[in-house]
């Protein structure tokens, strides 16, 4: 029997081309109860394929967005950094476009406020849209006005009839989770007033092959971009890119201007014809650019894996931080669990006293690191490492060491 090709979720091609297969695994943010941990775990594929036609890289719709974001582990706001990010993007954007009492900020994909909290604060009206109820609900207790649901197409109109509009939409690492591309770009041309603005932030597909960071391929993460498919995508649905900022979050991301395909008002920047030079310089356009990905994944696979045998045969602890979905990949890719790993550290109180998916390593509170003292630690939230590494500054007082696994194994000694 021949076997069916999937289809490109943006121009519908048949994807002939893999860039990784990661084989079967659970959902990246589906952490356990103890209850939990002795029933059968769904595991779903992960492969990762290129498009040849548009060059969007991508993963099936194996499971639907409503099983993965209607109950949402994540919390923007326990990242400090991230919280900073957001404030100052706030008040770029504010004096940027003279944002006042009478402008609209609309966020898609507003999680727990942390972002229009920064306007709201500055008495400018907002909306959030957001489809994971717990998280929404922590939105509001904050004073941002937010609206539990999906956003696409039909909802923008919905919102447009209500007499929404905005001068500012905002939609922060939101496109990668999207099945419905098409119909999700196509909400934005809908909410943006004729001289509105759009920003996009998302993780820079170059910066994910050249730093081998893997780990962010997950089963939430549909799509991986780089700034010639947005701007394909984006002009396919009544959107014109008009600068592009290199940012470093996330290991690297882009934070994407547009506007709607009939303004005149924002013109080409010099950061637009910078990246455009630098995937060109790159060859993303070109499939053998995608072929030799699977290899450097596995050399970082054995480096992590060689390390964690060497120490448990030594003797030594090791621990984890972060409870982040990036380390759910890597954790389940290199098949590690509580024989290599005693236990992952977290701040977030709703992912404390749980279990992560596949490897079963319980997740605790900061605060008990002391209790153990571990030899290592190592990071998951690669991102973070600045941030983190302050935070387990007190590892360096027991002789203890810090480890990061991407794009190489790193062992490093904590800030004094």
């Amino acid at each position: 029997m021949t076997e069916v090709k999937p289809l490109c979720r943006f121009c519908g091609a048949p994807l002939v081309h893999s860039f990784l297969d990661l084989g079967s695994m659970p959902l990246a943010n589906s952490y356990l109860e103890h209850a939990e941990l002795e029933k059968p775990e769904p595991r779903y594929p992960l492969h990762a394929r290129l498009c040849e036609r548009c060059r969007l890289v991508q993963v099936e719709e194996v499971v639907p967005a409503d099983a993965i974001f209607g109950e949402y582990a994540y919390f923007s706001s326990y990242s400090d950094t991230w919280v900073a990010h957001a404030r100052a993007y706030a008040e770029a954007m504010t004096e940027r476009l003279a944002l006042g009492p009478k402008s609209r900020v609309i966020e898609v994909a507003s999680n727990d406020g942390y972002l229009l909290q920064h306007f709201v604060a500055a008495n400018i009206p907002v909306l959030g849209v957001e489809p994971a109820a717990n998280v929404a609900e922590a939105a509001e207790a904050k004073g941002v006005q937010t609206r539990t649901t999906f956003f696409n197409h039909e909802t923008a109109e919905a919102l447009r009839a209500e007499g929404y509009a905005a001068e500012l939409m905002v939609a922060n690492n939101v496109l990668a989770h999207v099945p419905d591309l098409n119909g999700f770009v196509a909400g934005f041309a809908t909410l943006l007033k004729p001289e509105g603005m759009l920003t996009v932030e998302v993780p820079h597909l170059l910066n994910l092959i050249q730093e081998v960071q893997f780990d962010t391929i997950y089963h939430e993460h549909f799509c991986y971009f780089s700034l010639a498919v947005i701007e394909r995508v984006f002009s396919a649905h009544g959107l014109r890119v008009f600068d592009v900022e290199e940012l470093p979050t996330h290991g690297g991301s882009l934070r994407v201007f547009a506007c709607r395909a009939d303004c005149a008002s924002h013109a080409e920047a010099p950061g637009l014809t910078r990246v455009r030079t630098q995937e060109r310089d790159a060859r993303l356009d070109a499939p053998e650019t995608y072929r030799g990905f699977a290899p450097r994944v596995e050399a970082i696979r054995d480096a992590l894996v060689s390390f964690l045998d060497q120490t448990r045969a030594a003797g030594k602890a090791v621990a984890a931080y972060g409870a982040a979905a990036k380390g759910n990949t890597l954790l389940n890719y290199c098949g590690i669990g509580t024989d290599r790993i005693a236990y992952v550290l977290d701040r977030n109180p709703v992912k404390q006293g749980r279990y992560l998916p596949g490897s079963h390593i319980p997740i605790l509170a900061p605060e008990k690191i002391g209790e153990t003292r571990p030899d290592f630690v190592l990071i998951l939230p690669w991102n973070l490492r600045d941030e983190i590494a302050a935070v387990l500054a007190k590892v360096g007082t027991w002789g203890g060491q810090l480890v990061t696994a991407i794009p190489a194994l790193e062992i490093f000694a904590p800030p004094r």
